[in-house]
């Protein structure tokens, strides 16, 4: 799989990986070797996870309904989630059983030349692949360490293509490590050998894509820096005076979610809060362009509530619990009426 979550992209990777699935289908045809079956099938799966990518990108992009009033932006994640089940089921789980079987039904490797020639062009082409997709990485990820870019990275596609890559290079080098073996010893045991690592390497970058893509599935709040740019653009020092309490959801890689419950001076009239939280939503979204879905709600701040508990139940800044010297017999705020 190849380069970034740019369409024009994925459509030349989608390409570039059946051609190179179709010329390890005919190295296998004339070699017998299980490794270059497994990295056949590996091909076609990345090339699947290609049109997935794409199908999900097209969908996301649909206008927002009654029914899905936040829209579909993270019709992305669903369709980044089904491809660590592709690369998991139809990847690693096939190339464990083909190697397995290798191993207990050995077969020579003829035709040498077909499998060698086509891993070498396969990790040619891999290697561009990778390369482009580390350029583009690189672009958005700052000073983050790779690691910590594939985990917070809000836009799946990078992350899919950065391991997909990765992946590919690493069976290519033990496809050809089998075959190799294979070759020197004279026992075609090696061919299932490096088929089963192959599997297993695959089943790994599978289960890392899942666990990363059901966490944005779940729903992620902003990064610490948009966090911050969120909360000084909401105060303007004179009618809005602080946030009390924020929480922030990503709807999808480009566009956040912000509910807030902003501190007013208890003087202000309904037309003057009102102006305040008009103004408060320019600056958030002037601030971070993908803020699009704001909710804002104006509070008294009360510094004893503030320092009762960080209860997210009960909101800081709002009323206690109902009873002796309860403000204005106002109910405990709860995430419903606090704008989550």
């Amino acid at each position: 799989m190849s380069a970034s979550g740019g369409t024009k992209a994925i459509v030349a990777a989608l390409g570039a990986n059946l051609a190179i699935a179709a010329a390890k289908f005919v190295a296998f045809l004339f070699s017998g070797s299980s490794s270059m079956l497994a990295e056949s099938v590996h091909s076609v799966a990345d090339s699947g996870n290609q049109g997935l990518l794409l199908l999900g990108g097209k969908k996301a992009r649909r206008e927002a309904t009654p029914q899905h009033p936040f829209g579909y932006g993270r019709e992305r994640y669903i369709y980044a989630f089904l491809v660590s089940i592709v690369l998991f089921s139809v990847g690693g789980m096939f190339a464990l059983y083909e190697g397995y079987e290798k191993i207990k039904h050995p077969h020579e490797v003829k035709s040498w030349y077909w499998p060698v020639g086509v891993l070498v062009f396969a990790i040619i082409a891999e290697g561009f692949s990778f390369r482009t997709a580390i350029k583009e990485s690189n672009e958005t990820r700052g000073s983050l360490s790779w690691r910590e870019f594939i985990r917070r990275a809000k836009a799946p596609e990078l992350p899919v293509v950065l391991l997909e890559d990765f992946g590919a290079l690493i069976g290519l080098v033990l496809a050809l490590g089998g075959v190799g073996m294979a070759l020197a010893t004279g026992d075609g045991v090696w061919d299932g050998i490096g088929t089963l690592c192959i599997g297993a390497l695959l089943i790994i970058i599978a289960i890392v894509l899942a666990a990363e893509t059901k966490s944005l599935l779940l729903g992620e709040a902003a990064g610490a820096d948009q966090v911050e740019k969120i909360e000084a653009a909401a105060v303007d020092g004179d009618t809005v005076t602080r946030v009390i309490h924020m929480r922030t959801l990503h709807l999808g890689p480009e566009e956040l979610l912000v509910a807030a419950k902003i501190a007013v001076r208890h003087d202000d009239t309904a037309s003057e809060v009102a102006h305040a939280i008009n103004a408060a939503e320019a600056r958030i979204r002037e601030a971070v362009p993908i803020a699009r879905v704001i909710y804002l709600e104006p509070d008294i701040y009360s510094a004893a509530a503030a320092a009762a508990g960080a209860n997210p139940g009960k909101t800081p800044g709002g009323a206690p619990e109902a009873g002796p010297g309860t403000p204005s017999g106002k109910t405990p705020d709860t995430p419903a009426n606090s704008g989550h």
